[in-house]
């Protein structure tokens, strides 16, 4: 079975969930994987399942505002490198457009570099906004107009 990228459930959560340090090493970022984002957002939600199981995901949602939020894009630690990454934000993106989405955003934290080249060769502008993420919580923000 090749690789395809095909909306996401809660049974895929819970795989991701069970998974988790093969997609974030050592960060705990369970806490952001919540199943309403499913539940709600599902056609903005999506795994990249392969015969071996999930080898990457982002889950994410157009707002009001018609920007598509990405909450959440990983890869597994095999799969790193092999382009997968764009494939998803690809995939994302033609399912924001077709929801009305104008622009993209995502976060990061200041000190995820692998994140901040990653988004930036995608064509994402970056700066640091101070308190972001809570009074002395500076993040990352990503952004790029469709």
């Amino acid at each position: 079975m090749p690789l395809e990228i095909v909306p996401a459930d809660v049974s895929d959560l819970r795989q991701v969930l069970a998974d988790h340090a093969r997609y974030w090493g050592e960060r705990d970022l369970r806490a952001l994987h919540q199943p309403v984002l499913l539940r709600e957002f599902g056609a903005t939600c999506m795994v990249a399942r392969a015969e071996d199981g999930i080898r990457g995901y982002l889950f994410g949602f157009v707002t009001p505002e018609q920007t598509g939020y990405v909450h959440l894009i990983a890869t597994r630690d095999d799969s790193r490198g092999t382009g997968l990454g764009r494939r998803l934000y690809r995939h994302f993106t033609g399912i924001a457009r077709s929801q009305g989405a104008v622009r993209l955003k995502a976060i990061t934290s200041v000190t995820n570099k692998g994140s901040i080249a990653f988004h930036r060769t995608l064509g994402f502008d970056a700066r640091v906004v101070e308190d972001y993420d809570g009074p002395g919580r500076p993040m990352v923000v990503f952004t790029r107009t469709l």
